[in-house]
């Protein structure tokens, strides 16, 4: 359309567009273009995850501060807890049950277990109630809402740290000392973080068009406590089981710990653990997409 046109089109001449304040053809030709190719927003969803990097740290900040407002004892928490499971565990399990420790005191080998198991419970626990937690930043704020269930698990490495002090502290009780397997023991927490968040994508999605779901995961949490190895050794269940037994992604995760940890006759079952690790990558993965398909509902759902 040439400039005579676009003033017979708008009813005046063109000193008249200009007077009145409309964007004259020149302004027009020189405006940018917007391009949209297939994949972009996805791809820019990504960058906008690092972008608000900032936020992750400020939204983990929070979780702590709240967490341990106006408690009266603060962190120890975090001790007590594991502490009285395995006091319970040790005495039913090692004293009146009689199970065997393969060589460490049943004490350690519990605490051991209960460690890498705490920091899967407490982070499926707050990624998977992350999102109704944060209703009021999702309905009012745009973020990647990834962000949210990425922080309510960082948060969970602080209890796990200061748990992860009072074992070295039984280690050094009990003259334990670690060997070179230690080093492999950030990957065995990567590996519980990663079957914590996987599965907390999955509920975190379901709770807020589903909100019964929220009750799901303590029932989940407190039968695997008891199916899992944390208060007895995985030498107990038959060879010919062991490998269904690894379904339970967990089992390897807690072998791994005491296999790390421990050393001594703890022995470390290679298929249960690639088991584990396939599990841990499928959950990722799809709670990923599933969490990134329904991820444009959330501030009307919630």
């Amino acid at each position: 359309m040439n400039r005579h046109a676009l003033s017979a089109t708008s009813g005046g001449t063109d000193s008249e567009i200009k007077d009145s304040g409309e964007p004259s053809l020149h302004l027009l030709t020189n405006t940018p273009e917007l391009v949209i190719k297939p994949g972009y927003s996805s791809t820019q969803y990504w960058k906008d995850l690092w972008h608000y990097r900032e936020l992750l740290y400020f939204l983990c900040w929070r979780d702590l501060i709240v967490r341990y407002k106006q408690t009266a004892i603060g962190v120890v928490w975090a001790l007590i807890r594991p502490l009285l499971t395995t006091l319970v565990f040790t005495v039913v399990f090692g004293t009146l049950a009689k199970l065997p420790a393969t060589g460490v005191p049943y004490p350690l080998m519990v605490f051991a277990g209960m460690l890498p198991w705490q920091l899967f419970a407490s982070a499926l626990t707050d990624s998977s109630t992350s999102l109704l937690n944060n209703s009021h930043l999702i309905s009012k704020v745009y973020f990647p809402r990834l962000l949210v269930p990425f922080g309510a698990v960082a948060v969970t490495l602080v209890d796990f740290s200061v748990s992860a002090m009072l074992f070295i502290t039984m280690m050094i009780w009990y003259g334990i000392v670690p060997d070179w397997r230690v080093a492999t023991l950030p990957i065995f927490i990567l590996l519980a973080l990663s079957l914590s968040l996987g599965a907390g994508l999955w509920f975190a999605s379901f709770n807020v068009k589903y909100r019964d779901f929220r009750y799901i995961v303590p029932v989940v949490i407190q039968l695997g406590l008891y199916i899992s190895p944390v208060g007895f050794s995985r030498e107990v269940i038959p060879e010919q089981w062991r490998l269904w037994y690894s379904l339970n992604p967990m089992v390897a995760v807690i072998d791994g710990f005491r296999w790390a940890l421990l050393g001594g006759t703890q022995d470390f079952y290679l298929p249960g653990f690639y088991l584990s690790l396939g599990i841990a990558v499928f959950l990722l993965i799809t709670g990923i997409w599933y969490f990134r398909r329904v991820e444009g509902m959330f501030a009307d759902k919630i």
